[in-house]
């Protein structure tokens, strides 16, 4: 592994570690900064010169600025002349504007995607993009991961019996997803009839599917977000008689009113993993944090040595 070289941005620097630590190889050294009108510092403080290098940096809040972060550090390795580049980005920030869905209006995702790949990454590693097409929009190799496993294996220890579990899909764009982890750790299915009424408001009215009354209840979702969807979900299936609620999230945005949102909704658990860092603040009481990291260590090992990175989900 001594070709391998991992370089954390400012993202997430806890996330990056564990990897490490997970490899057995050490963070490569790198001076970030700011200079006095904001623009961003780079110096890459060893050789990476013919290296396998592996630039771990999730886009989340503050999406501008860790883009642009992840892009000058892209670069900075290209001009050390690395071997190859790939951009580990545990979350992918501009996910949800993945198309035209009215007229003059951008799809961000490809323009992001585009602006990684003309910095010079060779290789993307990605998990639970919003849209699973986004992986077209780059012009270079992407390897999809998805967290389903590290979710799923934590309610089968949980002690839930899951007999009295349903699975439910908080809006019909994730009935794939919740079929998927059904298939997985049992139970039944049932979907939340959202509607939208604008860009930032949603109302959850009916179930569908499978009988919620004296149910456990488990949702599954790639991102909270300003978490209205998953606490609009939540209140129908204490109106139809759920007897426990728990929200599973791969990615913990957690912007706007999702702290105040999600303190009033009565969930028995909100279990997200370390992709984004949270802070003191966003710590709720029933949040439990998963790690990803030997995850994405074991992606990255196997990108390396140029083994398979599907045959870690069969």
């Amino acid at each position: 592994m001594h070709d391998l070289k991992l370089f954390s941005g400012g993202a997430n620097r806890g996330l990056s570690q564990s990897i490490a630590d997970y490899l057995g190889v050490p963070l490569g050294r790198i001076a970030l900064g700011r200079f006095p009108d904001g623009e961003i510092s780079c110096k890459i403080d060893e050789d990476v010169r013919g290296r396998d290098v592996y630039l771990i940096q999730p886009t989340c809040p503050p999406v501008n600025e860790n883009i642009m972060e992840l892009l000058v550090m892209i670069d900075s390795c290209l001009r050390a002349s690395a071997e190859r580049i790939t951009a580990v980005i545990p979350y992918f920030g501009y996910a949800r504007q993945d198309r035209k869905d009215e007229g003059r209006v951008p799809i961000t995702a490809k323009l992001v995607a585009n602006l990684i790949t003309r910095a010079g990454a060779g290789r993307v590693l990605t998990m639970d993009l919003h849209a699973a097409q986004i992986q077209g929009f780059f012009d270079v190799p992407v390897d999809h991961l998805y967290a389903a496993p590290v979710l799923n294996e934590h309610f089968l220890s949980s002690g839930i019996d899951m007999n009295e579990v349903v699975i439910v899909s908080p809006d019909e764009g994730s009935i794939k997803r919740a079929l998927g982890h059904a298939k997985r750790i049992g139970g039944t299915v049932a979907i939340i009839d959202k509607r939208r009424m604008n860009a930032t408001t949603t109302v959850q009215a009916n179930i569908l599917g499978g009988e919620v009354k004296g149910k456990i209840a488990l949702m599954f979702d790639d991102m909270i977000s300003t978490a209205g969807s998953i606490c609009g979900a939540a209140k129908v299936l204490h109106e139809k008689g759920a007897k426990e609620i728990h929200v599973a999230a791969t990615h913990a945005v957690l912007c706007g009113p999702a702290i105040e949102r999600l303190s009033s909704a009565n969930l028995k658990s909100l279990v997200c993993t370390n992709s984004i860092p949270l802070t003191p603040e966003q710590m709720l009481p029933q949040i439990k944090i998963l790690d990803v990291a030997p995850l994405l260590g074991e992606a990255i090992k196997r990108i390396h040595r140029n083994e398979s990175v599907s045959r870690m989900f069969r």
